[in-house]
């Protein structure tokens, strides 16, 4: 049985991901912070990317890595260089001394344009560490991830629920599934011809989704007809400052996200995407939201 090193197993993608990966007959030693429940064929590792004798413990008898982990949040500059970056940089290391080759890195679109926001230009330098890096390297930049557990995305769906959205300027964007993109990180762990490659997936739609269209199939999804507004970037910018002040850390509209969500194209690179004989959406995204809506409601989020 071959075993992986996994960062961000506690967080919403990380989560999928490691029951496929036990799913797909890897042991997971996976990083925490915190207590976790005991799990079949889950080490816990007591750790942090800022602490580099964890990560080495985190990597001792690991075939591979997979880094999930990562920050979408931070209140400067400095929390994304340390969680996006000095933390992949950690990683590495960890990987190299343990002398472990495969390597997949969870990146972002954003990284993409790192001149539209910090947290772009942190996925971008976290990139550029891994195809830096001796390793067998793999990066995959996933679009806008939602399904059952997502807490990003939820206000779309709160306010869908009240029969309006409120978007950026028009544009288009790709989405996964969270159980797409979970797939997708367990095969490239040992797939052949993916090595020194930077994907980018999504859900097979072409050419994405105008940010209307993704915004009614939401308000579909919780079963309303809503009104769409699109807001100019400044007036973006504006409920970016006010969610920050309202809700600090737990804001999902910073000023740093209104600069990137104003771009007109987040939707992937065709020429970017894995071979359908490699990898291949099997969540319909209409039928993903619906389902992540019962999920919301069966937690009692709306």
């Amino acid at each position: 049985m071959k075993t992986v090193a996994l960062t961000g197993a506690t967080g919403f993608v990380g989560r999928i991901t490691l029951d496929r990966l036990l799913a797909a007959g890897w042991h997971v030693r996976a990083l925490t912070r915190r207590d976790q429940p005991k799990k079949a064929g889950v080490t816990w590792v007591h750790g942090r990317l800022d602490d580099a004798a964890s990560l080495i413990e985190l990597c001792k008898g690991a075939d591979a890595v997979l880094h999930v982990a990562g920050v979408v949040n931070a209140p400067d500059a400095a929390g994304f260089e340390s969680g996006n970056v000095t933390g992949t940089a950690h990683m590495l290391a960890a990987a190299a001394s343990a002398g472990i080759g495969r390597f997949v890195h969870v990146s972002s679109l954003a990284a993409r344009h790192p001149g539209l926001s910090i947290y772009g230009a942190s996925k971008a330098k976290a990139e550029y560490l891994v195809r830096c890096s001796k390793l067998d390297w793999t990066v995959i930049r996933p679009p806008g991830v939602y399904g059952p557990g997502d807490t990003e995305m939820f206000d779309m769906f709160r306010i869908a629920a009240k029969g309006w959205a409120l978007l950026p300027p028009r544009g288009r964007v790709s989405v996964i599934h969270v159980d797409d993109l979970a797939r997708l990180l367990v095969t490239l762990l040992s797939a052949s011809d993916v090595s020194k490659r930077v994907f980018e997936a999504d859900d097979a739609i072409v050419g994405g989704w105008s940010h209307e269209a993704f915004a009614k199939a939401i308000g579909a999804a919780v079963g309303r007809n809503i009104t769409t507004i699109h807001a100019p970037r400044f007036l973006l910018k504006i409920a970016g400052w006010a969610d920050r002040a309202i809700r600090g850390p737990k804001a999902k509209l910073t000023p740093d996200r209104a600069d990137y969500l104003a771009h007109t194209d987040w939707t992937i690179d065709p020429d970017a995407a894995p071979a359908p004989e490699l990898w291949k959406p099997e969540i319909a995204t209409p039928k993903g939201l619906q389902d992540t809506v019962t999920w919301y409601r069966k937690q009692g989020w709306m």
